[in-house]
């Protein structure tokens, strides 16, 4: 039995309440409230990011006590063909009847899925007009200028672009792509409220997306980059995040070029654990590479898996560190002594490690030649994303979570 105080909720004047706003078409907000009633309970309604889409109280104060409150009660997940659609959050007064909860939450789930397909769809064309955008799929100006306009975003004025690459460090947690997205389009469009953003998917652990910015200002584009990574540590701390961004143009049909500025420099950032918001301008020797990434990358890669790729092979098959070490000893000019101060190993190590990646790869780190060609394809394994992933853009790797960039932005070299 159910103590007095708890009585169970299960009449049908509030469930008749919940169909009228189905049927009528009142949309969420009024549907929230018939649930509420029929619950005897506070609700929240939140999308699968965690934004807030509706609150249903007894009063303001009410309100605000149960937004307060919200993360510290249980969020009920909402789900449509076993997809999570968003999440509820109630704040009971008594008990409800389990079937009836079952039976509004399923209602809630499907209102939400409606709701959100608009939203969905729009996503869908963003994510497939930058996937085609970083590709070079589409480079004729007036076209890039029309497909903008079909988005809502004005592309003839000066425009910048943003790559995010979010790799997770938080095993069982299903919604994180889904709150990174909504984490860059807040921190993108704090900045230019007209920002474009797609969250791209090609496989992999990790979680991709480019963002337009509109670049009325002179500094609009590293703002964005900067409020996006913030936006980001704030919802998903367990994730290593980077960022990078292209210099903006006032050409459309120079707008690829900008995006793959923007991937360039993301990719050397996730390779650099001290910086996570790189700008192309920022990155260095890098930008001689740009070219050579976009128009003939298998060149890259040869380079690579003729100089680091055998490094890395051994490094994934035995747990060890020859490319790092390889780094350190090139960071450190040269001296074996210092390689090892920065990797914390004994200099014996550092010289054992050396002459194993000149076993592997046939170049001598101690020769001007194999310096030179060890520090290129390090360089060429950052721009492309060799060894920190599988590709260019997505792949398999461990990594460390890093900084803000803010204040601290360093130049890769």
């Amino acid at each position: 039995m159910h103590p007095p105080d708890s009585p169970v909720v299960s009449d049908a004047g509030p469930l008749d309440a919940v169909a009228e706003a189905v049927a009528s078409g009142s949309g969420l907000p009024a549907l929230a409230r018939a649930v509420a009633r029929a619950l005897d309970a506070g609700l929240v309604v939140a999308d699968r990011g965690g934004a807030v889409l509706a609150v249903a109280a007894r009063s303001r104060d009410e309100e605000r006590r149960l937004l307060a409150a919200r993360g510290d009660l249980e969020a009920l997940t909402l789900t449509v063909a076993g997809e999570t659609a968003g999440s509820a959050v109630l704040q009971h007064r008594g008990e409800p009847d389990p079937g009836v909860l079952s039976l509004v939450l399923t209602v809630l789930a499907l209102e939400v899925e409606r709701v959100r397909a608009p939203a969905r769809a729009s996503q869908e064309e963003s994510a497939a007009f930058c996937s085609d955008l970083l590709d070079g799929t589409v480079v004729d100006g007036p076209a890039i200028v029309e497909r903008g306009a079909e988005l809502g975003m004005d592309l003839s004025e000066s425009t910048g672009a943003l790559v995010v690459r979010v790799h997770p460090h938080v095993a069982g947690d299903e919604g994180w792509r889904a709150r990174a997205l909504a984490a860059v389009e807040r921190g993108a469009r704090a900045v230019s409220p007209t920002s474009l953003v797609g969250g791209l998917d090609r496989g992999g652990p990790a979680s991709e997306i480019v963002a337009l910015i509109p670049a009325g200002g002179e500094d609009a584009v590293p703002r964005a980059a900067q409020a996006a990574f913030t936006e980001l540590d704030g919802v998903l701390p367990g994730h290593a995040v980077s960022v990078g961004h292209g210099r903006p143009t006032d050409q459309p049909g120079d707008l690829p070029r900008a995006v793959q500025e923007a991937l360039l420099a993301c990719n050397v950032s996730e390779g650099d654990p001290e910086v996570a918001v790189l700008g192309f301008e920022e990155t260095g020797a890098y930008r001689l590479l740009l070219s050579a990434m976009s128009e003939n990358p298998d060149e890259l890669r040869r380079f690579y898996a003729e100089t680091i790729e055998p490094l890395a092979a051994y490094d994934a098959q035995y747990e060890t560190d020859l490319v790092g070490t390889v780094t350190a000893y090139l960071d450190a000019d040269g001296s074996v002594a210092a390689a090892a101060q920065r990797l914390f190993t004994h200099r014996h190590t550092v010289r054992y490690r050396l002459e194993r990646v000149r076993e592997l790869c046939g170049l001598d780190v101690t020769s001007s030649d194999g310096r030179e060609r060890l520090s290129l394809g390090l360089k060429a394994m950052r721009v492309l994303g060799l060894g920190q992933h599988d590709g260019p853009t997505l792949g398999e790797r461990e990594t460390r979570p890093r900084r803000a960039a803010s204040g601290t932005r360093r130049t890769a070299r």
